[in-house]
């Protein structure tokens, strides 16, 4: 059974394995639950029988206009469950309030986002692949 919640408290990295799929340099576990607490807003889809994080959607907002959606992702062997949907439809209702609430997705998961309710719009992006596995914290070694 899945179950969610929209709080990392009491995750740990051990609960974070198998994500970032196809990245090169993917970031860690560790870093994982970094980007977590470094969020305004989280969703985690968990598996009750491992205790494991099969799922999460994070968000960044100013809590006032607007949001932005930068990471959602479903493990490959929980994909088409109708747990990415519901991940994005909590983030969505938490975030009701706002204006804006964007993705910038690519184009082959466009459909996906437009079964949620959002639809496309032209963005622009800047990548840093070299930071990809996450950014150091001062007197952090890699």
């Amino acid at each position: 059974m899945i179950i969610y919640r929209d709080s990392y408290q009491g995750i740990v990295p051990e609960q974070l394995h198998g994500f970032f799929v196809g990245w090169p340099n993917r970031p860690t576990p560790e870093t994982h639950l970094r980007l977590l607490q470094g969020s305004d807003a989280v969703v985690l889809a968990i598996d009750n029988s491992t205790e494991c994080v099969v799922g999460f959607i994070t968000a960044i907002t100013d809590g006032v206009l607007s949001a932005y959606i930068p990471l959602l992702e479903v493990l490959p062997e929980y994909q088409r469950q109708g747990i990415g949907s519901e991940l994005v439809g909590r983030m969505l209702s938490r975030l009701s309030n706002l204006y804006m609430v964007d993705v910038l997705c690519d184009s082959d998961v466009i459909p996906f986002y437009a079964k949620c309710g959002m639809r496309p719009a032209t963005g622009v992006m800047l990548r840093n692949y070299a930071a990809q596995s996450g950014c150091q914290r001062a007197g952090e070694d890699r």
